[in-house]
């Protein structure tokens, strides 16, 4: 039996975002306790209405995307931002939960060098 570490990160990425994606719908997961000023920027990220449920309307897209190996290359291209920022939101504002955020920049890193050609084209001056 062979071990696919693109595949396996892959499925990982989309089983990870598909729950938290979820999670903003369904709250099955206890929130995490947070501290000013990372309690204020949620706050007021949360009061524009809009905002969560489309970044997490993203993660859940493109966790489908990934689990079913459809558009892997612009799933990715959809995460960057979503996973950047919450990677600096864990930096610089609540750093005890930085470990899965660096996880999933981390995989998703691999995945996108994994399928590096697809954004060749991106890169032609």
């Amino acid at each position: 039996m062979n071990f696919d570490l693109t595949k396996t990160t892959r499925v990982f990425l989309g089983v990870v975002l598909a729950i938290f994606g979820l999670n903003e719908f369904f709250n099955f997961l206890p929130a995490l306790p947070l501290e000013d000023p990372a309690l204020d920027f949620v706050g007021a990220l949360a009061a524009t209405g809009y905002l969560f449920p489309l970044v997490k309307f993203t993660e859940i897209t493109c966790a489908v995307l990934l689990l079913t190996n459809r558009l892997v290359p612009l799933a990715l291209v959809l995460l960057t931002p979503v996973l950047v920022n919450i990677f600096a939101f864990h930096c610089f504002l609540a750093p005890s939960g930085l470990l899965v955020p660096t996880v999933l920049v981390l995989g998703t890193a691999y995945l996108a060098w994994k399928n590096r050609s697809s954004y060749a084209s991106l890169f032609i001056v």
